[in-house]
């Protein structure tokens, strides 16, 4: 049985979206990550960054139960696990592994840091927006780029479209017009469409919050010095 540790967020609907698309048994663990739920002892033994998603899978590779944190890596571990959304062959694997790795290290935390610092900082700090809003446009483009060539991101529908869609949802956010960017603009009109994309998406939609809603006691524990003194 798979356990998915999550709340509403774009990371941990890139693994929604892969158990929807695979279905694959599995209950959702809700983490309140407002309430401070990814600090608890329980929480924090399967994910030591106190940060969600996590997976509990109790049959991993050798029979026994395995615990995961990461969202990449959950990917590429369920991808495995069900020879589906990454191919076996080196080549076409290393194509969609690139572009995961493009999401991980850089999509997720440039757009996070463009959405904190336009959506939720308390204070408007000109060169924080402008470095990232700039930044987000940057990386949206790389992204059309590639998708004048290729209808997904690896050439087939892979883990590597469902980690970086859920990002690039929320361009107003980022400061981005997808006016000029029309093979992207398919390409999530593409995903949209999909009833295991729309599914996922809708885990625990009752649960998000509108931008300003977050009291002063929650965005200390997301944002400020409650990182720190929760561990």
């Amino acid at each position: 049985m798979l356990k998915l540790h999550a709340w509403p967020t774009p990371n941990a609907h890139k693994v929604s979206i892969f158990l929807e698309e695979t279905g694959l048994e599995y209950e959702i663990v809700p983490v309140d990550i407002g309430a401070g739920d990814q600090f608890k002892p329980e929480f924090l033994k399967i994910s030591p960054n106190n940060k969600m998603p996590a997976l509990e899978d109790s049959a991993g590779p050798d029979g026994q139960p395995i615990a995961l944190f990461e969202s990449g890596a959950i990917l590429i571990y369920l991808a495995d696990k069900t020879g589906r959304f990454l191919a076996a062959e080196p080549r076409p694997r290393y194509e969609a592994l690139q572009w995961l790795m493009f999401q991980m290290g850089g999509v997720g935390p440039m757009l996070g840091q463009a959405h904190h610092f336009r959506q939720y900082a308390p204070e408007k700090l000109p060169y924080a927006i402008e470095r990232y809003t700039n930044e987000a446009q940057r990386l949206y483009k790389v992204v059309n780029e590639r998708l004048e060539r290729h209808e997904f991101l690896a050439g087939e529908y892979s883990i590597a479209d469902m980690a970086t869609f859920p990002w690039l949802r929320y361009s107003e956010r980022q400061g981005v017009d997808l006016e000029p960017l029309p093979h992207l603009r398919r390409w999530l009109e593409t995903l949209e469409a999909r009833p295991a994309v729309q599914r996922g998406l809708a885990i625990m939609a009752e649960q998000r919050r509108p931008v300003g809603q977050f009291t002063d006691e929650e965005r200390e524990r997301l944002f400020g010095k409650g990182q720190l003194e929760r561990r």
